[in-house]
This record gives C-alpha cells, sequence and structure tokens, in this order.
C-alpha cells in the first residue's frame, strides 16, 4: 500500500530520495491520506500497480517523480498540487491524451512515450509554458485534421519534441500506417469546416449563378415551358382521340409569318400557290385556327396536319413572339418524325447581331439549310414560284 510506503518515511527527517520500484504497490482513493517526508524531492514509482489515484498521494515538495510502466489512464484536474515537480515520467502508461500544467507548475520535463494517444492536445505548451522538453514519440498517432494542429505545434515550440521526427509515426488509419507526422500533410480546406461550408456554398451560388445566366441567355425556361405546352397538347389529343394514332395530313403547307409581312403574304404567297395549276391547300391561323382552342393548341394541330411548314423570314419574324412558338414546335416536328418539312423563305435580309439568343435554332437553320430568297426583279419570280410548288408537291 503506497500510504503505507507515506507514514513510513514521515520520520526520516533527510530522506530526499526513494526508489520504489518494481513492486506490487496500489493506492486506493479510500485509504487515509499520505503522509510524506518533507524533504523527498525524488520518488521512483515506476513498474507497479498504481492507477489515477496515485496523485491524491504524492509528496507535496516532489522535484522528481518517475510513474512509467503503471496503470495510469489520466491525470484530472485537481487532483495534486505539486508547486515543485520538474520531471514528471509517464512513459509506457494508459494515457489517452497529454496531461494538462494545472497542477505542476514549475513543470520543465515531461515523459508520455509508449501510452495510447492517438490526437494529443496541441495546446500543452500554452498551459505548460516553463516545459523544456516534452517526449510524446511512440503513441499509435492516428493521423487526421486533429494531428495537424500537434505537428503545427512542433514547428512552433523550436525543438521542445524529443525524437522528432524518427519516434513520431501514424498508427492510424491503415495506409497511412509508417508515415512520419513531418511527412503528413492535409488541406487548410479539407480540415476546416468553415472553410469547406464556405468554399462549397461560394461554389454552389457561382455555378447558380452560371446555370441561371446559360439558361437566361438560351431562354431554356421558354423551351421548357413550350415543351409542358406540346407534351399536354399530345396528351389531350390522345385521350380525347385515343384510337386515332396518326394524323391525317390535311394542308400542304402551314405557313408562319409575322403579321407586319401579312400584306406581302395575302397579296403574292397565297395567290400566287393557291390559283393555278396543281392547287395548293394552305394553313393559315386566321382562317383555320379552330375557335375556342389555345393559340398554342391550334398551333401545334396546324403544323402536325400540314405536309410542310413554310416560314417568311424577314426582321419583323425575328420580333415576333408567335413566329418563335410556331417555329419550335416545326423544329420539334422536324426531329420527331425525322423529317424534312421546313421551308425557308428569306423574304429580307435579317442581320445576324438582331437575331435574339434564343433564336439560336433559327441561326443554326439559316447555317445549315438551303432557303429561298425573296427576288426583287420580277423575272426572277416565276423560277421562285417553281421551286416553292416542287418543294412542297405532294398528293394528300
Amino acid at each position: 500500500s503506497l500510504s503505507k510506503v507515506s507514514f513510513m518515511t514521515s520520520r526520516m527527517k533527510s530522506l530526499k530520495y526513494l526508489d520504489m520500484s518494481n513492486n506490487l504497490l496500489s493506492h486506493d482513493a479510500a485509504d487515509v491520506q499520505c503522509r510524506w517526508a518533507e524533504s523527498l524531492t525524488e520518488l521512483d514509482l515506476s513498474s507497479n500497480q498504481l492507477t489515477d489515484s496515485v496523485f491524491e498521494c504524492l509528496p507535496v515538495n516532489i522535484k522528481k517523480l518517475d510513474l512509467h510502466n503503471n496503470q495510469i489512464t489520466s491525470v484530472a484536474k485537481g487532483m495534486a498540487e505539486l508547486k515543485s515537480l520538474k520531471e514528471l515520467n509517464l512513459a509506457s502508461n494508459r494515457l489517452a491524451d497529454l496531461p494538462g500544467c494545472s497542477g505542476f507548475t514549475s513543470l520543465e520535463f515531461l515523459n508520455i512515450e509508449m501510452n495510447l494517444i492517438l490526437t494529443p492536445s496541441a495546446d500543452f505548451f500554452q498551459s505548460c509554458p516553463r516545459v523544456r522538453e516534452l517526449q510524446a514519440g511512440h503513441n499509435p498517432f492516428k493521423c487526421s485534421c486533429e494531428l495537424q494542429d500537434f505537428i503545427r505545434l512542433e514547428r512552433q515550440s523550436g525543438g521542445k519534441l524529443f525524437g522528432w521526427p524518427a519516434a513520431y509515426v501514424c498508427e492510424y488509419p491503415e495506409d497511412l500506417r509508417g508515415t512520419q507526422l513531418k511527412d503528413f500533410h492535409l488541406t487548410e480546406l479539407a480540415c476546416n469546416t468553415t472553410l469547406l461550408l464556405v468554399t462549397a456554398l461560394l461554389l454552389t451560388l457561382v455555378l447558380v449563378a452560371v446555370v441561371a445566366f446559360v439558361c437566361i441567355y438560351l431562354d431554356v425556361p421558354w423551351y421548357v415551358r413550350m415543351t409542358w405546352q406540346w407534351t399536354q397538347t399530345k396528351r389531350r389529343a390522345w385521350h380525347n382521340h385515343p384510337g386515332e394514332q396518326e394524323t391525317v395530313l390535311q394542308f400542304h403547307a402551314f405557313i408562319s409569318y409575322s403579321e407586319r409581312d401579312s400584306l406581302w403574304v395575302k397579296n403574292e404567297l397565297i395567290p400566287n400557290l393557291e390559283k393555278g395549276e396543281g392547287c395548293v391547300q394552305l394553313c393559315q391561323h386566321e382562317r383555320n385556327f379552330i375557335p375556342g382552342k389555345s393559340i398554342v393548341e391550334n398551333i401545334i394541330n396546324c403544323i402536325e396536319k400540314s405536309y410542310k411548314s413554310i416560314f417568311v423570314l424577314s426582321p419583323n419574324f425575328v420580333q415576333s413572339e408567335w413566329c418563335h412558338y410556331e417555329l419550335y414546335f416545326a423544329h420539334h416536328k422536324l426531329f420527331s418524325e425525322n423529317s424534312n418539312s421546313l421551308i425557308l423563305i428569306l423574304l429580307e435580309p435579317i442581320t445576324p447581331y438582331i437575331i435574339p439568343a434564343r433564336y439560336h435554332k433559327l441561326k443554326a437553320l439559316m447555317a445549315k439549310r438551303t432557303y429561298l430568297e425573296w427576288p426583287k426583279e420580277r423575272s426572277k419570280r416565276a423560277l421562285f414560284w417553281a421551286n416553292l410548288r416542287a418543294a412542297i408537291s405532294i398528293n394528300l
């Protein structure tokens, strides 16, 4: 019993050094208070069976204390007030962290090797300003973000870590086992949760802003809305007439044009196509749209019932919202049916910069497809009408 040893020394007035190592000493917290010789300054209690309660039974004036190879798991604050203690050996115990210096204000040397320390506290030298040497090697260090602060502590300590770097090796995780702590590095972003969250938030905001800009620039919401309209119209048509799997062609061509170009359509296009040889049946919104149905539904129905779709292109066409709807649905039919159903008539030259961004399909069509250009000379118009009739000739 450690308390009995203490009472044995209480009358030894000149005792300075006591070696009680390699025994079976233990101390129970319920034991009577210890009473050591006041002259005792060095005590060796290594290789015994002492636990955390040993700090309740130590000489007050002790300067050098050896407790290595015992069963100590922690040094609780307030358990001991050893203000004269300068050297403390706690190697080969079961400690999970570095002890603080609240009870050891004069501590200069600490040995805590071969314990169970995974991530040592990084504030050790701040709480122990007088410590000149710390031996903390040969512990099963866990190389993680928490250990980064301890590694940084070594750089700031100015060589106070004894045995660095050879004695400081990663034990966990498995893929880093055997790596020296000096070679273990993680980025600030990986370890700083706040910085990681802020960075992720900023990247998300930038991504959202870029996607929003692209969507607005390419008018994606408009296309989504039009696709929804087309889907709803097809669904209603199938629901109302489930037996009609294929649309019967009723017109040679559907005409799409701006109202500002209606005089040319009524005075030139319609009379020249619907009269004379090979009568052409044209679908025009003013006379063929069914009252009661939505404009979008009428556009879709007319395009699907027409063999071709004629688009009268001009600066006015580019500025028309409904012309854009008609072009979109006709283009949708072109890809869904893999047909060659578009005919482009360039009534007036269109400069590229006046075409809005959402008309990228129109730009692509004008770049890739041949279009008929309305000739200003009357002598060339007969060939124009012949070419146009040839493009839409079909036996309905």
